[in-house]
């Protein structure tokens, strides 16, 4: 080798006429057989030299000798002649049809609220302003970073997919001059250049060597320079960070400072220069003042000055591949291709996998670097747009633990890109069919969730990190993202996966049925309020995901059917303990009913039951599609058992009645809080709704006088109706008439609410009208008032835009305050004063402005 090298330096040196300083090393690298090891050992003279001042680096000088020596003798290589003149070819040759700007922090981002697929689609403020969308109804955001803009992508938007720049056709610019191909000498050039520029920078990212180079890379004279290196964490404060550099290195409190702020920037920064056993005595200095009880010590590592300045050097050859990628199509797919060749007989992946897999590992600023890389190469070209799916999803599991086990925010986690894929209607249903991804994503969710299952195999979140469950929203928000569009064509192979993947989101829901029961506390008051907000925040994150799996299922009758029974069943094992159960009699008024021995008031009962909610949604969606005639073919009626169905949604709000009646007083805030919720608008379609819609179900099912017995003895007033009860306490008395209240309003909501589809014969629009018309028989709002009291839907709608002007009217703001919409007097017709989504305050509300409202009428 040291001999070719010679031979080589004396063919540059022996030239007649000598080129330029650039051209040389590309002719040099054309006479060679191998380029990879001839680029290495050009890398191995000159990078340690262009980056030896770590410490305070000259940048601009740094930049200017990394172009000169370096990426402008790559570009002569690539093009064969002045790259400069190349490249204003290449960009004047044609628009590109995909915007593909990746946002920084803080960026404004613009979604149509009209035309957006789901809200997930955005627009960057250029194309923005050049589209048609700007005269539509639009949302503002704030990117948190790692997202791109999708002008261009005809999937992403049901009109006006292209701003004018990027329109095909536009004013001169003709379809053939969009794809400018590049000539064969360049495209050999580029497939010889391109899988080693990525082969060096994926071997040098993932460098773990502290001391060592690759051979191919190390040189003869090898100094004694070693840095001390600090990596930046999200558990150390800024001035933690400060006080500990202070102490350990002895430096004034600016230096400290700007260490920090580059740490915090860029992820790491060399914080001292010297001899290896110098750099190891500050890592260990800094490493004891930063540790204390609570928190481990920073992270820290002493990396050998020629290891630095290739690391370096790799990402700088990052951003080089951005730039050179932005010009052509085929310069990207050339790239893609090379990220996805496994290497003949090893066991490693392919390269960008093997960068996907050492993500978590890497510092903040070389994955902004190479997820930049993976948006300007593979997210351009949709054919290497799915391969590289194919390949996330191939790791997925592996990622989101990764993730989960890191401290990193995840708009800068690889898992974070997840969004860019899983939302392409096409790639979606792509990755259901060929790699079950439901399946795999609520795999993933049991295996990240372990530690909180309880030995009944139920979730329990008591004493939970909000952090790690906070990192596990990632997940259950991909679900989302992977049934945001629902498809318009099912294929057998679609039909099976989607029901494998369902089968699969049914074991999670099975581990929250029944989770986190309580017992109602007698005596003495609880002493600590449990733990409540996780599980409600849960149901919170899945309540859009029950609803959109529900509407999947919808789509087909025979995949429907099917997935009633699967979620039957399920049910059904889930409430074998109260199947085995004492039963006891209860009579009244000549009849009687043998039930389970059950009392809410000294028994174990749970809030969550996402399961038998579940099959309510779903018994509902099959009498909108006609074929509950059917439903005997897939649940027998001897099997279907619809009082142990009613049984635990009967529980729920038998629990709310007797909150209601101050009987669960000693159990402190943590239950009236959950009640609050079951009710409440974020929840209450999935919880609350659901419970009634079950109950509907029995009602319609069972002998009427069975049905109103078990109500009467979950509610535990068959003595009272019995009069066998004979009390001067007027606490009791009083607990007795709040709960037969409880239970009459319940029974008429059984009885009177009919504004759901499938339940009654009404629209969406209709249930969102009816919804509205109530709120205001309250008092007039304003439109944002409105909004919040309105269920969103998973693409974040109400839809109260399209139908407010049907029930009210806007009364413009005088000199103060706001605008509001008042109910018009037609609409008045439609108030029904047993609305079951009024508190009992806004049922005082409604009922006193009804009588104002009627008054007024009468003078």
């Amino acid at each position: 080798m040291a001999d070719e090298e010679m031979d080589g330096a004396e063919r540059m040196d022996v030239s007649p006429e000598p080129p330029l300083a650039p051209q040389r090393p590309a002719s040099w690298w054309d006479q060679q057989v191998d380029f990879y090891t001839a680029f290495l050992h050009h890398l191995a003279q000159l990078v340690p030299e262009i980056y030896f001042a770590e410490m305070d680096p000259d940048l601009e000088k740094q930049e200017e000798s990394v172009q000169m020596s370096i990426l402008t003798p790559l570009e002569w290589y690539l093009f064969g002649e002045d790259p400069d003149i190349c490249l204003e070819k290449l960009k004047h040759s044609g628009a590109f049809q995909l915007c593909g700007k990746v946002f920084k922090s803080g960026e404004t981002t613009y979604s149509c609220r009209d035309c957006a697929i789901d809200p997930t689609c955005v627009l960057c403020m250029d194309c923005f302003q050049s589209s048609v969308h700007k005269n539509h109804r639009y949302k503002m955001h704030t990117s948190t970073g790692g997202g791109f803009c999708d002008c261009g992508d005809t999937e992403a938007w049901k009109t006006g997919p292209f701003c004018v720049d990027h329109e095909p056709g536009r004013a001169g610019t003709t379809k053939e001059s969009l794809h400018c191909p590049l000539n064969e000498e360049v495209i050999a050039q580029a497939r010889r250049i391109f899988p080693s520029v990525i082969k060096y920078i994926v071997e040098m990212t993932i460098w773990e060597e502290e001391k060592e180079l690759p051979p191919e890379l190390q040189i003869r004279e090898k100094n004694e320079r070693y840095y001390c290196v600090l990596f930046n964490d999200e558990h150390h404060s800024y001035d933690h960070v400060i006080y500990s550099l202070q102490r350990a290195l002895d430096c004034e409190l600016a230096e400290a400072q700007l260490h920090t702020t580059a740490i915090d920037k860029e992820g790491r920064r060399a914080v001292k220069a010297g001899v290896y056993a110098t750099c190891q005595e500050a890592k260990e200095d800094i490493k004891s003042h930063s540790e204390n009880v609570s928190q481990h010590p920073l992270h820290v590592e002493v990396l050998h000055s020629v290891v630095m300045a290739h690391q370096k050097f790799a990402l700088r050859l990052g951003s080089w591949m951005n730039k050179i990628m932005s010009y052509s199509s085929d310069f990207r797919q050339i790239f893609c291709q090379a990220c996805l060749v496994e290497e003949p007989g090893s066991e490693n992946p392919c390269l960008i996998s093997r960068l996907m897999l050492w993500d978590a590992k890497l510092y903040k600023g070389a994955r902004k670097i190479l997820h930049e890389l993976i948006f300007s190469s593979f997210f351009m070209e949709m054919e290497y747009k799915k391969l590289f799916a194919m390949e996330f999803v191939k790791y997925y599991k592996q990622l989101q633990k990764e993730y989960i086990s890191d401290d990193h925010e995840r708009s800068i986690s690889i898992t974070a890109l997840s969004v860019q894929m899983l939302t392409v209607p096409t790639l979606a249903r792509h990755l259901i069919e060929e790699q079950n991804v439901i399946s795999v994503i609520t795999e993933t969710l049991l295996e990240v969730l372990p530690e909180y299952l309880d030995r009944n195999n139920k979730f329990n979140f008591q004493g939970y990190s909000q952090d790690k469950l906070g990192r596990v929203y990632a997940v259950i928000c991909d679900l989302k993202y992977i049934l945001i569009s629902k498809p318009v064509i099912w294929t057998e192979r679609l039909r099976a996966q989607f029901l494998e993947g369902f089968r699969s989101f049914l074991k999670i829901l099975t581990c929250m049925q029944g989770m986190e029961e309580i017992r109602r506390q007698v005596g003495q008051h609880i002493e600590v309020d449990p733990d409540w907000e996780a599980a409600i925040a849960i149901q919170m994150q899945l309540k859009n995901i029950l609803l959109m799996f529900q509407e999947w299922c919808a789509c087909d009758e025979d995949l429907l059917l099917v997935a009633y029974k699967e979620c039957h069943k399920a049910v059904m094992r889930c409430s074998t303990n109260f199947m085995s159960s004492t039963k006891t009699v209860v009579q009244l008024c000549g009849h009687s009913l043998e039930t389970k021995s059950y009392k809410v008031s000294e028994d174990l009962v749970s809030i969550h039951l996402p399961l038998s909610r579940t099959l309510a949604g779903l018994h509902v969606r099959l009498s909108r599609l006609g074929a509950i005639s059917r439903l005997h073919e897939f649940v027998p009626f001897d099997s279907f058992q619809v009082e142990v169905l009613v049984e635990y949604p009967l529980r729920c709000l038998v629990l709310v009645a007797q909150v209601v009646a101050e009987m669960w007083r000693r159990n402190g805030l943590s239950l009236i809080s959950q009640v609050f919720y079951y009710q409440d608008v974020k929840c209450r379609e999935e919880m609350y709704d659901k419970d009634i819609i079950m109950l509907q179900i029995g009602a319609s099912i069972m002998d009427p006088n069975k049905f109103l017995l078990l109500v009467l003895q979950r509610y535990e007033l068959t003595d009272a109706f019995n009069k066998t009860i004979s009390t001067k306490d007027q606490d009791l008395i009083k607990q007795y008439n709040t709960l037969i209240e409880e239970m009459l309003q319940v029974l008429i909501y059984i009885v009177g609410e009919r504004y759901v589809p499938g339940v009654g014969n009404v629209t969406r629009e209709e249930v969102i009208m009816r919804e509205i018309t109530h709120l205001l028989c309250i008092e007039p709002m304003p439109h944002s008032a409105i909004a919040r009291n309105l269920p969103e839907n998973e693409n974040n709608e109400t839809g109260l835009e399209n139908v407010i002007n049907k029930v009210a009217t806007f009364k413009k703001p005088g000199v103060s305050g706001h605008g509001v919409y008042e109910l018009k007097d037609e609409s008045l017709k439609d108030f029904n004063m047993y609305f079951y989504h009024y508190s009992k305050t806004q049922h005082s509300k409604a009922e006193h402005m009804r009588k104002k409202k009627k008054k007024k009428k009468k003078k």
